[in-house]
């Protein structure tokens, strides 16, 4: 198992490409586990989200006040024309993080976003929450080849069902991955409902199933990768003080390496579905477990009864279901109280 780690960077660059590059260059980072020595494997891919503002608001919601502590502007149209990256700028972070390794996604937020398509190497298309119902974007990026992952986090499983068909409808075979989610910042814990992922993998057999996570820390997400989750998304800052609505639910360099560190982790420790003994507890077993003892000495000539044995550490000895190959057997030899007791400790036929 590979989950697949997205570092979300969404609006957190601030509207400017230098914080842009150095959060791609957080999420590159590589992730050593100091407990085993042992590097693991990273984060993925950073995602990046494209708007186009002609086709983002109404006249009046754009010119709306728009009064936040997280405000870049006077009213909201100011406020996301701030938080924008130009096409070019988008296609520049596009091969900064493909140099360092990573794979490239865009939430295309509009049917005109997908111009970035003609001209950067995407590697998937995020579809936000919001957009589930999009009808006409999901018309638009039904014709795309690439790979497309969609958000869950406002929708219900008819409407859910519903936008798979839309896309459907002229690559019937394609790759869509499907993202549980709750558009609540931060999510609070009770609302999250991590069995979803089980259920969405039950109900789409055919659809890759991951998490995005709104959560504070890195709990959620860690338990998510636990039920089955595939996908892994995250939002990363470079401080989560810093002034912008997604900052504070949001993992510094420190929180994403434990993140994918932990991820990592219980890929390994999940294992198969199946109970079995393993090698690896041999030496413990030898020093801890239990074996035939003798509760009370036993003279040489003496019979041995159940009633004399008794079970001590360490587990290197015989086992209790054995004992009837001893029982009603002499000693060869003089044998003390609390000491384990083997085959050649008595005429055995």
């Amino acid at each position: 198992m590979n989950t697949y780690i997205i570092a979300e960077i969404g609006q957190n660059h601030n509207g400017d490409i230098e914080i842009a590059k150095k959060l791609i260059d957080l999420a590159s980072i590589p992730v050593f586990d100091f407990f085993s020595g042992v590097m693991l494997p990273g984060v993925n891919a950073v995602k990046l989200t494209r708007r186009d503002l002609s086709e983002e608001f109404t006249d009046e919601s754009a010119n709306l006040p728009y009064v936040s502590p997280h405000s870049f502007g006077r009213t909201y149209l100011e406020h996301r024309k701030a938080l924008e990256l130009t096409l070019e700028q988008h296609q520049e972070l596009e091969k900064y993080a493909h140099a360092k390794g990573l794979e490239f996604i865009e939430t295309l937020c509009s049917p005109k976003t997908l111009d970035i398509l003609d001209v950067s190497r995407i590697d998937r298309v995020k579809i936000a929450s919001r957009d589930i119902t999009n009808v006409p974007l999901l018309n638009a990026l039904a014709d795309i080849p690439h790979p497309l992952i969609l958000s869950t986090g406002m929708c219900s499983e008819k409407e859910l069902r519903e936008a798979l068909r839309v896309l459907r409808t002229r690559k019937p075979g394609r790759e869509i991955s499907l993202l549980h989610c709750i558009s609540q910042y931060p999510a609070e814990y009770h609302n999250i409902n991590l069995l979803s992922v089980p259920y969405l993998k039950k109900t789409f057999p055919e659809c890759p199933i991951g998490y995005s996570d709104h959560s504070i820390g890195i709990m959620v997400p860690v338990v998510a990768v636990a039920l089955g989750a595939s996908i892994i998304e995250k939002h990363i800052t470079l401080n989560r003080n810093m002034k912008g609505a997604d900052h504070a639910g949001s993992l510094e360099a420190e929180g994403l390496w434990r993140m994918v560190r932990d991820i990592r982790n219980v890929e390994l420790a999940l294992g198969e579905e199946k109970k079995e003994y393993n090698a690896a507890v041999d030496d413990t077993r030898r020093r801890l477990a239990r074996s035939l003892a003798l509760a009370v000495p036993l003279k040489q000539g003496e019979t041995l009864k159940e009633t004399y044995l008794c079970m001590r550490s360490p587990g290197n000895g015989l086992a209790w279901v054995e004992r009837e190959k001893l029982i009603g057997k002499k000693a060869v030899r003089d044998l003390p109280a609390n000491s384990l007791i083997h085959l050649s400790d008595f005429q055995v036929e």
